[in-house]
């Protein structure tokens, strides 16, 4: 063999080195991309709920929330009920009936959002529509109607859509007239390894008070809204779920310390008042299903108008519930204009304990006491 093929073998060897060496930084950062990257489970997610209540709210509040939703990276959004005012407003310029108009309104806000769009019915929307100041309303047709505009198909809203498990099977919610109809407003989905589910659950004593209570309907609702919710946590054991969060509009009251909801026992989660109790039985198949998951929960709903987190769940021994986390969105006080016109960023992130991390987003443009700097 000559001096040249012998001095060739190490520059050959040199060259297979370095291109093995590349070839390793390209595959260890295609692993970093896809497959080590701390944070490919974490995202952030949009609540808010109980807007509009008002002309200024409806022109000028919820489009800059929207505007402020839409300049985050949101994976989606919910809102958790209540599109209107508990009362019609004499002299608005917006729907403040339980009119089609006023559906067709809060369709374009969820579709003016760049995330997917979810969206769950408040009292407001259908069970107070047959109040007189709401236009006297059948209030189960006009669930009728948010079924067929809002929950016709399996996608939400926004430009970009998600598609969600629907509640069709028994047990069935109730229509006009009293037929059996599927719980189409009932949904969930997966993102990640966290299951999210929405509940048809009302303010109003859930449908059992008010201007015309509705026994056989509530029924109804109730044992379709405990199947969906026990379904929803069968789920999240089966997959390994890191967390679950359950998005509905009323607050049921959890314990004696609630100041706009049904307060209870907080042992037996009786409810203390002279109102029917639209909730009881529900709440206690919550506190099974959260006791038996013992992962994070993450109760989000509307209806009292105050933002605030807390820990209100006890077991029935009277032991708070450490994995359980409430979460009430902002909502109106039209009073304040567009004081409150806000939402909450909540970063997902399967990778720490308590997976959710909770941020009140104060839209600037909607600052009133103190204006933004």
């Amino acid at each position: 063999m000559s001096d040249t093929h012998q001095r060739s073998r190490p520059a050959c060897t040199r060259v297979l080195a370095t291109l093995l060496m590349a070839a390793l930084c390209i595959g260890t950062a295609a692993a970093d991309e896809h497959g080590n990257d701390d944070d490919k489970d974490r995202y952030a997610i949009g609540l808010w709920g109980d807007l509009p209540y008002s002309d200024e709210q409806a022109q000028v509040g919820v489009p800059n929330l929207i505007a402020d939703m839409n300049a985050q990276k949101l994976k989606f959004t919910v809102h958790d009920g209540d599109l209107k005012s508990g009362n019609s407003i004499v002299g608005s310029v917006t729907p403040t009936l339980c009119s089609n108009e006023m559906y067709t309104q809060a369709l374009s806000y969820l579709n003016a959002l760049k995330a997917p769009a979810m969206f769950t019915p408040g009292d407001n929307d259908w069970t107070d529509c047959d109040r007189p100041k709401n236009g006297g309303y059948n209030s189960l047709e006009r669930l009728d109607y948010e079924r067929a505009l809002f929950f016709s198909t399996p996608y939400s809203f926004g430009q970009k859509r998600m598609k969600q498990d629907v509640q069709t099977a028994a047990p069935y919610c109730l229509g006009t007239g009293g037929n059996s109809v599927p719980c189409v407003e009932n949904r969930r989905w997966i993102v990640g390894k966290v299951v999210y589910v929405t509940l048809n659950v009302q303010g109003s004593c859930n449908n059992l008070c008010d201007t015309a209570p509705d026994p056989a309907e509530f029924a109804a609702r109730n044992a379709a809204n405990i199947a969906w919710l026990r379904e929803a946590f069968a789920m999240a054991r089966q997959r390994r779920a890191a967390a679950v969060m359950i998005v509905s509009q009323a607050d049921p009251g959890f314990d004696g310390h609630s100041w706009d909801a049904p307060n209870r026992d907080p042992k037996t989660l009786v409810q203390t008042g002279a109102d029917p109790d639209g909730f009881v039985d529900y709440l206690n198949a919550l506190r099974e299903e959260v006791v038996a998951f013992r992962k994070p929960v993450a109760y989000v709903h509307g209806d009292s108008h105050y933002f605030r987190i807390d820990k209100p769940f006890l077991d029935a021994q009277g032991r708070r519930l450490e994995n359980f986390t409430r979460v009430q969105t902002f909502g109106n006080n039209a009073a304040n204009g567009n004081n409150d016109v806000q939402w909450i960023k909540v970063t997902v992130d399967p990778g720490e304990r308590e997976v959710f991390a909770y941020t009140p987003m104060i839209v600037p443009a909607n600052r009133v006491a103190v204006p933004a700097p």
